[in-house]
């Protein structure tokens, strides 16, 4: 497969994210790419419409590594959660992390992450997300005070990551499962590939 992603677009590609979830899940489906963090405040969007918000964010991520670089493509993402129309972004500290785990306890919430292509010095875009319901069974209160002692909340939208020790918390998932772990595979992996092929056309007139 990798093989195959070179073939159809050689040019470097890179990953606006500091994120190993990320990173794990594109080696995972072939992509040999560059870690770029991007230089973007999260808390400056204000935005409350999940999907404008997931989507102008991951496309900032994206656009803030593209200007640093001369030629290649840039891919960007963000994931947020949401319960009954809030935004639950990381949690600042411990007791955050256990307030959000405690509001998402027995109740359904949805998961949406943005995920941009920019691509240099052609200054193409195209973006797009998923979004992914998930419900949390009833949990106990030691329950989240044990997960939030690890630590691993405190990097991740919602204090929770479906790939860890969390993965016990959720009963029901409704859709795709890796959006919820941060990137939605097969969604973008279709999207990668009409980008790269529409360069083609393009370049063929």
């Amino acid at each position: 497969m990798l093989q195959h992603i070179q073939h159809l677009y050689p040019e470097k590609l890179y990953l606006a994210s500091q994120s190993p979830r990320r990173a794990h899940l594109l080696s995972l489906i072939g992509f040999d790419f560059t870690v770029m963090a991007a230089q973007v405040d999260e808390q400056a969007v204000a935005e409350r419409d999940p999907v404008k918000h997931c989507t102008e964010l991951s496309l900032a991520k994206a656009r803030n590594v593209a200007e640093k670089i001369d030629k290649g493509l840039v891919i960007g993402a963000d994931t947020i959660v949401v319960l009954d129309g809030e935004i639950l972004g990381k949690p600042a500290d411990t007791d955050e992390a256990a307030r959000m785990l405690g509001k998402l306890s027995n109740n359904s919430h949805k998961v949406y992450t943005g995920f941009a292509l920019v691509e240099q010095p052609s200054k193409r875009t195209v973006s797009d997300y998923e979004v992914t319901s998930v419900h949390f069974r009833d949990l106990q209160e030691w329950e989240i005070a044990s997960y939030v002692r690890t630590q691993n909340p405190l990097d991740k939208a919602g204090a929770y990551g479906i790939q860890d020790q969390s993965a016990v918390f959720a009963d029901r998932i409704e859709g795709c499962f890796y959006n919820v772990v941060g990137f939605p595979l097969s969604k973008f992996y279709k999207a990668f590939f009409d980008f790269v092929n529409s360069k083609t056309r393009w370049a063929e007139k």
